[in-house]
């Protein structure tokens, strides 16, 4: 039996957690699954973002299910008690080094994406992101009095971008290995030109290339990679980067594909162990509405039976009913278009045993309020 932290979070999160989770039980696999407060909804209960006993949870677990954290109206708390710290603390806590973040435009959701058909059909782009260091980890960081410069004598809030070669060489293997599988070419993304962090990501990623000879190294400066990622997304295959440029390609990435409700994520660590998420966030303007889209979050649980759990056959499943929901023209309005039936998060009020509805029922015919009917059994 696999052990499953649960940690919904805040916003939109319980809603979308909850239909993955009658997906995964819906499949009668051998798991287990323990639920505990992170985030907004954390410090409310409990004064801190990312509870000790959460962080003992996910790591006696097999793999961290995530929601999504995150609220407004913890803004002005200090920023080691804001919501956003309980992800962070965790890919620390875990030593969750690397981020695999998958951008695929399915064919049917052409139209929703901002970019012409011809741009993104077929785009099937692995962006491999480094996730414990750079300047989101680096010390020291805080606010002072400016000791020099022009606004010397004024406040000034200050960060530190750092890398060291081993971090770097770390996930540079990770993303070798995933371009020998795919296409056999890997974009290294910097600003070496005027980062001596980036310089050092640059020289490591060429000496860890002369261990992969069948894969083409490419480097990009961040800028011109995010305008690449517009202009010809599909000569893209994998794409490896640092913590904060990774941080926001991922998101340029996952307009690509329509939504980013369609982007799942998985957080690795050296053992396989991981944390799986939606690259969206809480969104708790739209939280309680039951129309955000689930199938990111439904997406990473099939990611976390495929990375760290070894369910391949499982995974499978599940992004096959998902291709066929979407065939069937079923849509969250976020990624809805002319033709397409409009559906919410959820239909629990007329759930069966054992069944599921994502978008449309992925498993049995349910009801939805609108009076929608939709088959989409695992293959």
């Amino acid at each position: 039996m696999k052990k499953i932290a649960v940690l919904a979070g805040d916003g939109i999160g319980p809603e979308i957690m909850a239909q993955a989770l009658k997906i995964l039980t819906a499949l009668k696999l051998p798991l287990e699954f323990e639920e505990a407060l992170v985030g907004g909804v954390a410090y409310a209960a409990f004064g801190h973002p990312l509870p000790a006993e959460v962080v003992e949870l996910a790591k006696k677990s097999d793999a961290v299910l995530f929601g999504a954290v995150g609220d407004f109206k913890y803004d002005n708390l200090p920023r080691h008690l804001r919501p956003e710290q309980a992800i962070l603390g965790l890919r620390k806590a875990l030593g969750l080094f690397v981020n695999l973040r998958p951008a695929i435009c399915y064919p049917e959701l052409t139209a929703a994406s901002s970019l012409k058909p011809e741009l993104v059909s077929g785009l099937d782009l692995l962006l491999v992101r480094e996730l414990t260091g750079d300047v989101y980890f680096g010390q020291p960081r805080g606010k002072r009095i400016s000791p020099d410069g022009v606004f010397a004598g004024t406040e000034e809030g200050f960060d530190t971008m750092r890398y060291a070669v081993p971090e770097v060489e770390r996930i540079a293997h990770v993303a070798f290995k995933a371009a020998m599988g795919r296409s056999k070419h890997l974009v290294s993304v910097d600003k070496a030109n005027v980062l001596e962090t980036s310089q050092v990501w640059r020289d490591t990623m060429i000496k860890v290339s002369k261990e992969y000879p069948e894969v083409t190294l490419e480097h990009m400066y961040v800028d011109n990679a995010a305008m690449q990622l517009v202009k010809a997304p599909k000569k893209i295959d994998v794409m490896v980067t640092g913590n904060l440029f990774g941080d926001i390609l991922s998101d340029e990435a996952a307009m690509l594909t329509g939504s980013i409700g369609m982007l799942a994520s998985a957080a690795l660590n050296e053992k396989g162990q991981g944390l799986f998420e939606p690259s969206h966030g809480s969104a708790p303007d739209i939280a309680g509405q039951n129309i955000a889209n689930p199938l990111a979050q439904i997406l990473s649980a099939a990611m976390m039976l495929r990375y760290s759990l070894g369910m391949e056959e499982a995974a499978v499943r599940i992004e096959n009913a998902v291709k066929k929901v979407l065939a069937q023209g079923y849509r969250t309005g976020d990624i809805r278009s002319e033709g397409c039936k409009l559906v919410s998060c959820s239909c629990s009020c007329s759930l069966l045993a054992n069944t599921s509805t994502v978008l449309a029922s992925l498993l049995s015919p349910t009801t939805f309020p609108s009076g929608i009917y939709a088959t989409c059994a695992f293959p």
